[in-house]
């Protein structure tokens, strides 16, 4: 790092590894999100290990990592603590297809953390728990409708991929989005369930809540949208939301797959004082390891407690993972944990305006310390909703994220998703992340 940049042929073995893969795995790879290239060449990257905030790959390149696997590693590459605790369930058994204890004082932790957390239920992944939330609000309110926003991100199931990321054609009118399926393979049925919604626009937002009066179970939204560039609520908006929810008798859905724990010990609705009636949980939760969690209001959860309403899954809050959960959050409901990862993104975002202004370069960034993203806009102005985003300079970018690469900082490959800082960034981490920003905006 310290502002070398990478020779050709730095990360050979990287490409011979995603030959080979090309033979055995389908594209190569075992999730979409994995598709992504290195600088001009067209290959992934391969890890091999990790450790605190930093990740070398295959080649022996040694990167400072704000990708942290989509912001799970929040604690860091081998946290000792983590990996001493893992070790001792290693030892005793990592799941029974039972109840065991860990879980039941994961739930108890959750409980005094999380506002709206009377009762809890556990999964193994962002997707599945939003199909969980989703099935509440539908067993308890007998509907059948789901409100969500355009650009926002629920998992890659069926359930709610819809309009994830459409183009400009696809879209169709600003005030009533068409619901556009994220993939060929879902079916229609399930995209007639979803009305979506603009971001950020009051009046879009009663419009499209009068027009389907008492159909909706439930709106669900990502309240910091992590995956439309850390676009921020607009003052008052989540609050909106709240209120028009309660008037109508529609359960209020955060996914805070992204930002739960992450932005401090009680996520986003503590950060912004918005309680909704359900909220989902995963990334940060398990520390690396794959456990997610629903959680909510105590009589929209009862169907779910009572069996009335179904729900399973063989390794649901396993030992390994809820151990994995428990050490994290021990770790994350300190003040001083999270303060530490917000006042370092905030110095970043910092190094990166800083750059920008300098070079005269137009670009905002935009989110908060923990998790932030730099959007390259004409007018440098933040975005409000996913329409804005579709005017960005995606590939200025992409110019961006290879030259940080080059310098050794790994940053998540897409303009449309955003920085996670982890817990175990240190001030010489920091420095050369800075250093890193401003040598990478002078190639712009």
């Amino acid at each position: 790092m310290n502002g070398r940049i990478q020779p050709p042929g730095a990360t050979d073995s990287s490409r011979r590894w995603f030959e080979r893969a090309q033979t055995s795995l389908a594209g190569g790879i075992s999730s979409s999100a994995r598709m992504t290239s290195t600088g001009p060449n067209p290959y992934p990257l391969y890890m091999a290990d990790g450790s605190g905030a930093r990740i070398r790959d295959v080649d022996g390149n040694e990167y400072l990592d704000y990708l942290v696997s989509y912001g799970s590693a929040v604690l860091g590459h081998a946290n000792p603590q983590l990996t001493d605790a893992l070790t001792a369930v290693l030892h005793t058994g990592t799941m029974f297809g039972t109840c065991n204890t860990v879980e039941v004082e994961l739930a108890e932790l959750i409980q005094a953390m999380v506002p709206c957390a009377e009762l809890v239920r556990f999964a193994n992944s962002g997707s599945e728990a939003v199909q969980g939330a989703v099935r509440a609000a539908r067993g308890y309110t007998g509907r059948s409708k789901v409100l969500k926003f355009e650009g926002h991100y629920h998992g890659w199931s069926d359930t709610l991929a819809v309009s994830n990321r459409p183009d400009a054609a696809e879209a169709g009118p600003y005030a009533a989005p068409h619901a556009v399926p994220h993939s060929p393979g879902i079916p229609a049925g399930v995209v007639g369930d979803v009305v979506v919604c603009p971001w950020n626009d009051p009046a879009a937002l009663r419009a499209v809540l009068d027009a389907h009066r008492g159909e909706f179970a439930a709106v669900i939204c990502e309240p910091i949208v992590a995956n439309n560039a850390c676009t921020m609520p607009a003052p008052g908006y989540l609050s909106l939301l709240r209120e028009e929810c309660t008037a109508r008798g529609i359960i209020l859905v955060f996914d805070e797959v992204c930002t739960g724990f992450r932005t401090g010990p009680g996520g986003a609705q503590a950060l912004f004082g918005v309680v909704p009636d359900l909220a989902v949980f995963a990334k940060a939760l398990g520390g690396g390891l794959p456990i997610a969690a629903f959680a909510g209001r105590r009589d929209v959860m009862e169907p779910l407690a009572a069996g009335r309403v179904k729900h399973g899954g063989t390794y649901n809050a396993s030992p390994l993972c809820a151990t994995a959960a428990l050490v994290t959050l021990r770790h994350l409901n300190q003040p001083a944990v999270t303060k530490h990862i917000e006042e370092s993104g905030l110095r970043i975002m910092e190094a990166v305006q800083r750059a920008a202004h300098d070079r005269r370069i137009p670009c905002v960034v935009q989110g908060v310390g923990a998790m932030f993203q730099t959007v390259f806009t004409a007018d440098g102005m933040p975005s409000r909703q996913y329409r804005d985003l579709l005017r960005a300079d995606q590939a200025r970018h992409g110019a961006f994220r290879h030259a940080l690469l080059g310098r050794g900082v790994h940053v998540n490959a897409f303009g449309m998703a955003c920085w996670f800082v982890s817990a175990a960034v240190t001030e010489d981490d920091l420095d050369a992340t800075c250093e890193a920003v401003e040598g990478a905006f002078s190639t712009l």
